[in-house]
Parts: structure tokens; C-alpha cells; sequence
């Protein structure tokens, strides 16, 4: 196995990326109804918090560990991405907003694919 080396999470790209995703969902969903408060807020909001959070705990650990928190990460990323589509369905969002909310999940989840490609073949 290769040298440990830790990850200084806050100079990842993809960190910084999950970090503006959830401070956008964070203030989408401010605006959201006060019955939503305990339903779709909070799953949104703990979801897209978990998106960077899991990047960053697993920056300290081998990259095989660090691998499996960024499954973790991208996996908070689709679950995240659904609910989108059902705040734009409860029209919280505008189509306009949502395409682009996607298309921030969707660069980021590529972007953190590739980086644990680069992880795993580094443990090779």
C-alpha cells in the first residue's frame, strides 16, 4: 500500500463544490412553508450538509477509507438531487432553478467520481 497522506479537504475541488450546494439548499430552503419545516427542509438541509461533511471526515483517513465516505457523500448528492425534483414539484423551486440546482449535483457528482477513480488507482 502507498505512503497515508492526508487530504486538505477545504483545497478539494469537490469539497468546495459541495460546500456552495449546500449553502444554496440551505437558503432554498429557508424560503420553503413553515409546514415543511420538519419534512422537506430538514431532510434537504441535513442531506446537502452531509455532502461536504462526509468529504471532509474522510479526507483524514487512508484512501480506501476516504473512498467509502465519498460513496457516502455521493450518495447524500442523489438523494439530494430527488429532492429537488419533488420541492420544484411542490413548486419551492422554479423549472429555471431546478435545472440549475441539478446540473450543480450532476457537475459534482462527476467530478467526484473521477477524484475516487484517482484515489483507488493510487491504492493499487
Amino acid at each position: 500500500m502507498n505512503d497515508f497522506k492526508r487530504h486538505n479537504f477545504k483545497k478539494l475541488k469537490i469539497w468546495q463544490m459541495s460546500m456552495e450546494l449546500s449553502k444554496l439548499t440551505l437558503d432554498l430552503t429557508d424560503t420553503f412553508s413553515t409546514y415543511e419545516k420538519y419534512g422537506l427542509k430538514s431532510q434537504m438541509d441535513r442531506c446537502s450538509i452531509s455532502i461536504p461533511s462526509n468529504i471532509a471526515e474522510g479526507s483524514s483517513r487512508t484512501n480506501k477509507s476516504f473512498s467509502h465516505f465519498l460513496d457516502i457523500s455521493l450518495g447524500s448528492s442523489f438523494e439530494l438531487q430527488t429532492q429537488i425534483l419533488l420541492a420544484n414539484h411542490r413548486k419551492y423551486l422554479s423549472d429555471e432553478k431546478c435545472e440549475i440546482f441539478e446540473s450543480k449535483i450532476e457537475e459534482f457528482q462527476r467530478a467526484t467520481m473521477v477524484f475516487q477513480n484517482m484515489l483507488n488507482r493510487s491504492d493499487e
